[in-house]
């Protein structure tokens, strides 16, 4: 059962981030399995609020959470830090063996696999036969990690892996409708085509995810700009 945080603890809570950004649903994710109370600021990353710039002044990115004041960047960061601070309901594992395994897993989906697909996205030709093979390689590895259980975590509910993960089981569509490419399949990895199922089940992931014609929308103004200016993150 999520538990509610008293408003003494998150009521000084922002999170900057937008409503399409893959990386601002981690942490809105978290949030809500967590039960903790916060404002969303909504973010133009065309024309970046002065709190953005402020509290993001090196990378000015989102998503951005803002506790008590004090600004958090990076979404694997900020998963840390809410599971740190907020210690009911957490999405690490307890035994540092395998919270060294979740964040391993979770560097090899941002750098391996988030590149790849940037690669597959943005380019044509060889270069984008490049880096579609650079993403089955990875579903490869995806799909014998998650075999023979229903989450990352092995466990019958989400945790931080998954919640890492969870971009691909959504966004990743559009990234390959608007790129023009096909990668993932049902035959060649069935693992991971069942966890996308089982996470899209999830009530906290299914009642917060964006509406797909906004993501469409967003994928093909990102092909348009070309990769020197378009990131979700900002």
């Amino acid at each position: 059962m999520v538990q509610k945080e008293s408003m003494g603890e998150s009521s000084d809570l922002k999170l900057l981030g937008t409503k399409e950004s893959m990386f601002t649903y981690r942490v809105i994710w978290a949030l809500k399995l967590k039960g903790i109370e916060y404002e969303f600021v909504e973010e133009d990353l065309f024309n970046k609020s002065p709190l953005l710039l402020q509290s993001n002044p090196i990378y000015k990115k989102v998503p951005v959470l803002i506790h008590g004041g004090k600004p958090v960047s990076e979404s694997l960061v900020i998963l840390d830090y809410i599971d740190d601070t907020w210690k009911h309901n957490p999405i690490l594992p307890k035994h540092p063996q395998q919270r060294a395994y979740a964040h391993f897993w979770a560097k090899f989906v941002d750098e391996k696999f988030y590149e790849a697909a940037i690669k597959a996205f943005f380019s044509g030709g060889e270069d984008r036969a490049k880096g579609v093979e650079s993403i089955e390689e990875a579903l490869r590895f995806l799909d014998g990690e998650i075999a023979g259980k229903k989450f990352f975590g092995g466990e019958d509910s989400i945790g931080f892996l998954d919640i890492v993960v969870g971009w691909i089981a959504y966004w990743f569509q559009f990234v390959e409708e608007v790129g023009g490419f096909k990668v993932m399949n049902s035959v060649k990895f069935p693992a991971f085509d069942a966890w996308i199922k089982n996470f899209l089940e999830v009530p906290v992931i299914k009642e917060n995810l964006p509406l797909r014609e906004d993501l469409y929308r967003v994928f093909q103004g990102f092909k348009q700009m070309g990769l020197a200016t378009a990131d979700p993150r900002g």
